[in-house]
C-alpha cells in the first residue's frame, strides 16, 4: 500500500473512532521522503493536504494532532512555493492544525507567512503580538489587514511598523485601538494629512485626540500657506485659527457624549461648593480627561471648548496661565501636565521649565489675561 493510499485509509469519515498511528505513518513519509524528488514531496504534500482540507469538518482533535506532526514534519523537507500553497490553503479553515500554522505564520518568506497573518482563525493573539514584534515590515502590514485585531496587536504595529502598516492599521474598522495606539497615530499624523485624515474618521476616536488632530492639521495648513504667501502671515493664522474653531463646533454634537457625565458629576460638585483644587488633582491623576475639562471650564469661568484647545495644543502655557488664576498648587499643575502628555510623559526637562514659568507668572497678570480671554468668548457667543 501506497503513502498516500494509506493516509487515504487513515482519514476516510468512517475511520473516525480508530486510533491512528502517526509514528508509523511518518516513519513511512520519512522513507518517501528520503529518496524522493522535490516534485515528488510537492506531490505528497498536495495529496495529504487535499486530504485534510476535504475532510477537515469530521476530523477530531486526534486527527487534527495527527495531520499537525505530519504537516510539520514535511515542512521541513519542501521548498518555499509549495509551502506558499500549504499556507494559502490551510489559512481559511477554522481547525487548521496550530502548530503548523503558527510555524508558516513565523517562515521568512512573505508568500508563505502572508495567507496565513492575514486570514487564519488558529493563529492565537500571543502569536500575532510575538510576530508583530519581530518579523518584517511585510509581515507586519499582513497582519494589518486581519478582520479583527485586539489592542495589544494594533499597539506593536502602529509603534512598530512603518508608514504602510500604520495607515492600514489605521484604516482597519476592524482593529481595536487603545490610549496609547491613538496618541501614537496622532503623533505620526503631524505631517502626514493622509494618516491624519484617517485616524480622524473612525467613528470611536476619543474627543481629545480628534481634537489634537485638529491642532496639528491647522499648524501643517498654516505652514504650507505661509510658505506660499509670507506677506499674509498674521491673516492666515487668524483666518486658520477660525476654521479650526469651527470644525470643533460642527464635531461637537457627535463627540462629546463623554461630556455629559463629567459635566454631571463635577457640575453637582461646583453647585454644592465642594469642588476644589484635590478633585482638579485626583481628576488629572487618575486620567480623567473629560472631566477635568468640565472642572477647570467651571473654575476658571471659561467655556469648555476653550479650556479643550488648552489642553490639546503642544505649548502648556494657556495651561499654565489658567492654573496660576484660579490659584492652583505646582503639585495640581504637574498632575494636569502629565495628563495632557499621556502615556508619553513629560521629560524632565519640559517639567522644570514649566516649574520655572509658573513660578515666575504673578496671578494677578494671571487673571488679567483670563479675563481677557473671557471676554472674547463672550465677543464669539451667539447672540441669544
Amino acid at each position: 500500500m501506497s503513502v498516500d493510499e494509506r493516509l487515504d485509509d487513515q482519514v476516510r469519515p468512517d475511520a473516525e473512532n480508530q486510533p491512528l498511528s502517526a509514528d508509523s505513518l511518518i516513519t513511512e513519509l520519512e522513507q518517501t521522503f528520503s529518496g524522493g524528488t522535490d516534485g515528488a514531496r510537492a506531490n505528497t504534500l498536495r495529496r495529504i493536504t487535499d486530504l485534510f482540507v476535504f475532510g477537515s469538518g469530521n476530523l477530531g482533535d486526534e486527527h487534527i494532532e495527527l495531520f499537525d506532526r505530519i504537516f510539520g514534519h514535511l515542512i521541513a523537507e519542501i521548498e518555499s512555493s509549495a509551502r506558499a500553497v500549504l499556507s494559502t490553503r490551510l489559512s481559511t479553515l477554522p481547525n487548521a492544525p496550530p502548530v503548523t500554522i503558527r510555524t508558516l505564520a513565523f517562515d521568512e518568506e512573505i508568500a508563505v507567512a502572508g495567507p496565513v497573518l492575514k486570514n487564519s482563525e488558529a493563529l492565537d493573539n500571543a502569536s500575532l503580538v510575538e510576530n508583530a514584534g519581530k518579523m518584517s515590515q511585510e509581515h507586519l502590514l499582513a497582519i494589518s489587514e486581519r478582520k479583527a485585531l485586539s489592542e495589544t496587536v494594533t499597539d506593536v504595529l502602529v509603534e512598530r511598523g512603518n508608514r504602510d502598516v500604520a495607515l492600514s492599521a489605521a484604516r482597519n474598522k476592524g482593529a481595536k485601538i487603545s490610549e496609547a495606539g491613538y496618541m501614537r497615530l496622532v503623533k505620526r499624523s503631524a505631517d502626514d494629512e493622509e494618516m491624519a485624515a484617517t485616524v480622524g474618521a473612525r467613528e470611536e476616536i476619543p474627543r481629545h485626540h480628534f481634537l489634537k488632530l485638529l491642532t496639528k492639521a491647522t499648524h501643517a495648513v498654516r505652514s504650507k500657506l505661509e510658505a506660499a504667501h509670507p506677506q499674509f502671515g498674521a491673516e492666515i493664522q487668524q483666518a486658520v485659527t477660525q476654521v479650526a474653531t469651527e470644525m470643533q463646533a460642527k464635531t461637537a454634537a457627535t463627540k462629546t457624549h463623554n461630556y455629559a457625565a463629567a459635566q454631571a458629576t463635577v457640575g453637582s460638585l461646583h453647585a454644592s461648593g465642594r469642588l476644589g483644587e484635590r478633585n482638579v488633582e485626583w481628576f488629572a491623576r487618575l486620567n480623567k480627561f473629560e472631566e477635568t475639562v468640565v472642572a477647570l471650564s467651571l473654575m476658571g469661568r471659561l467655556p469648555v471648548g476653550t479650556v479643550e484647545r488648552a489642553m490639546v495644543q503642544d505649548d502648556a502655557g494657556a495651561i499654565l496661565i489658567l492654573a496660576k488664576a484660579i490659584g492652583f498648587s505646582w503639585q495640581t499643575v504637574k498632575a494636569i501636565l502629565l495628563l495632557r502628555a499621556g502615556s508619553r510623559g513629560l521629560p524632565p526637562l519640559a517639567l522644570e521649565q514649566g516649574l520655572v514659568n509658573f513660578t515666575k507668572l504673578t496671578q494677578a497678570t494671571a487673571r488679567q489675561v483670563i479675563d481677557f480671554q473671557r471676554g472674547r468668548d463672550s465677543a464669539a457667543a451667539p447672540a441669544t
